[in-house]
């Protein structure tokens, strides 16, 4: 498996996930101390299994802070997915021993209204891209990051949040019922159930269908990384045109001004939470 996550990213030339990470966040931060905001907003990018440690940019980062909002980089909340994000940074919080530090955490914030506009006009966009005689018949996946199926019994209103996102991005993008379906990818390399439909199983029912395209759009990733830049870009295309079908992708919403304005709004209502 190492040896294959090692071609994945020499095909992609590694992850730039980090890099926009970083863009995002000064972007956030200019939005938030914009007309009106002062300047008392620092924002900084933390990952919890690689440099820069959550750990470490909270102890450069918040001495002379007051308050520490952390907010996790997915729309869709699930304790037991992100709940690690959570404790880490509450733990990384405690160790500056400072009784004063106020610590809130978003929750999910999958139908902030900015974010289901970002996505929309990415879906819009790239439908406008595809031929004038198709565009208006071309099917649109919703895709989220497939899951063990024994998770979701666990914690099904995770899988709900990632269904009420597609749903409300497909409305807003005017796409009609039966135009477009939510389905699964990037199942992971274990023996169990995953969930499906994966959009490997869609494609050859699309082409029976009758149709000549696809477009994907991901309602769950927010920067390119090795979901969007293999699984999409390499896997999804090689089995969609393996089906006959031409294959397209919206763009990722990286630092869509959009997205940044919906970051700032998350970010300013868990603090008047």
């Amino acid at each position: 498996m190492v040896a294959e996550f090692r071609r994945r990213y020499s095909l992609i030339g590694g992850s730039p996930l980090l890099g926009i990470t970083r863009h995002q966040a000064e972007r956030l931060e200019v939005e938030l101390n914009g007309p009106g905001g002062g300047n008392s907003y620092r924002v900084v990018a933390g990952m919890r299994f690689s440099p820069p440690l959550i750990s470490d940019v909270i102890q450069e980062s918040a001495p002379e802070s007051g308050k520490i909002v952390g907010v996790i980089m997915s729309p869709q909340f699930s304790p037991i997915i992100m709940g690690g994000y959570v404790r880490t940074l509450r733990e990384a919080a405690e160790s500056l021993h400072r009784e004063r530090l106020a610590v809130k955490i978003a929750g999910d914030w999958h139908l902030q209204p900015y974010f289901l506009e970002a996505l929309s006009q990415r879906v819009t966009e790239a439908l406008a891209q595809l031929p004038a005689d198709v565009r208006d018949g071309v099917p649109v996946l919703l895709t989220a990051h497939s899951m063990p199926k024994r998770v979701v019994e666990n914690e099904p209103g995770y899988i709900k949040q990632l269904e009420e996102t597609a749903a409300a991005v497909a409305e807003l993008a005017g796409l009609q019922e039966g135009r477009w379906m939510f389905c699964y990818q990037s199942a992971g390399h274990t023996p169990e159930e995953w969930l499906k439909p994966d959009f490997a199983d869609v494609m050859p029912q699309l082409r029976d269908a009758g149709h000549s395209h696809v477009l994907i759009a991901p309602v769950q990733f927010l920067a390119d990384h090795l979901e969007v830049l293999y699984d999409i870009d390499i896997g999804a295309r090689d089995q969609a045109e393996r089906a006959g079908l031409k294959f397209s992708r919206i763009e990722s919403l990286n630092t869509s001004p959009l997205f940044i304005k919906a970051l700032a709004s998350v970010v300013r209502e868990t603090l008047a939470a």
